[in-house]
């Protein structure tokens, strides 16, 4: 009988191209991910991987299993869902969640004791990951329920074994002190009005670089970028003592407080935010808990001004 946690592991291999990287995915050792796939060659009676370098590839056999996971995972998955079924569809046990940091904070925490009153006996369990790795978990089943956001304004792909659902979208808004000059006005802004006034905005490389980037993309001159600061609360310091602008996504928003006011944009940047679980999952209890607490909200910056 071939053992689940082999297969598991060849596929993370498979995915990630090192015994270390596919160990670290899963939480194990690489010399117990080593030991995993042995078995599992023994099991099936052919080598499943051979030396490339530092990787390590499949042979034409291991291919041939990894392409065949998929049904073997679904229908795992089936089982257990008839198993909770029978609980008339109570959400209880543990689920486990992965997600991008500002969806942890913006979306996840603010619903937990919601989530915590209706079903008391459901245990989430939340992993920060990049939504490339998050997907990879749910798609490896070390995750049953994932928070992915779109790419530069394209959607993740997914594998054949996940479904999506939208549950958010984030847009990203303007930040500054009362006594700032574009605090006064009434209305959402340009990059006309952004022009010539100093900024802290994250590090090149993130999304919401990306966002800064665009607002200027059609200015005569690059944009007076002060400090490069990752943390959206440490920015908010900086707008608080050294008068400068920030750019920061609603979701990611830590509380202003008195000194600071957010102003929309006439074209705000935007991200589309997926809650994501295996097809063969899709009965969940858990599941369908969370994704009805996750439905889409208004937030209080889209009322009209």
């Amino acid at each position: 009988m071939i053992e689940i946690g082999a297969l598991r592991a060849l596929r993370s291999v498979a995915a990630l191209g090192t015994l270390a990287r596919a160990a670290d995915e899963l939480g194990f050792t690489a010399s117990a991910v080593s030991q995993q796939i042995k078995r599992l060659e023994q099991q099936v009676g052919v080598p499943v991987l051979a030396p490339a370098g530092r990787g390590v590839v499949l042979t034409p056999a291991g291919r041939a299993v990894v392409e065949a996971t998929p049904e073997v995972f679904q229908a795992l998955e089936r089982c257990a869902e008839a198993g909770r079924s029978v609980a008339e569809g109570a959400a209880r046990g543990n689920l486990r969640v992965a997600a991008f940091s500002t969806a942890i904070r913006g979306l996840l925490a603010p619903v937990l004791p919601r989530l915590s009153a209706r079903c008391p006996d459901l245990r989430v369990h939340i992993t920060e990951q990049d939504p490339d790795q998050a997907l990879r978990a749910v798609d490896a089943g070390t995750a049953d329920l994932a928070l992915v956001h779109d790419a530069d304004g394209l959607p993740a792909p997914l594998p054949a074994s996940v479904t999506r659902r939208h549950v958010h979208t984030d847009v990203g808004d303007v930040v500054m002190g009362r006594a700032h000059p574009l605090a006064r006005l009434d209305r959402p802004l340009t990059s006309a009005d952004l022009t010539g006034h100093p900024w802290v905005t994250s590090p090149p490389g993130t999304v919401c670089h990306q966002w800064f980037r665009r607002l200027f993309a059609d200015a005569p001159e690059d944009p007076d970028v002060r400090h490069l600061v990752d943390d959206f609360s440490t920015q908010l310091s900086l707008v608080a003592s050294d008068r400068v602008l920030a750019l920061i996504p609603r979701v990611a928003r830590p509380p202003l407080g008195e000194g600071l006011v957010s102003r929309p944009l006439r074209r705000p940047p935007k991200r589309e935010v997926h809650a994501t679980w295996r097809r063969s999952a899709g009965a969940s209890p858990a599941i369908r808990a969370v994704l009805t607490e996750l439905a889409p909200r208004a937030h209080p910056d889209d009322a009209p001004r």
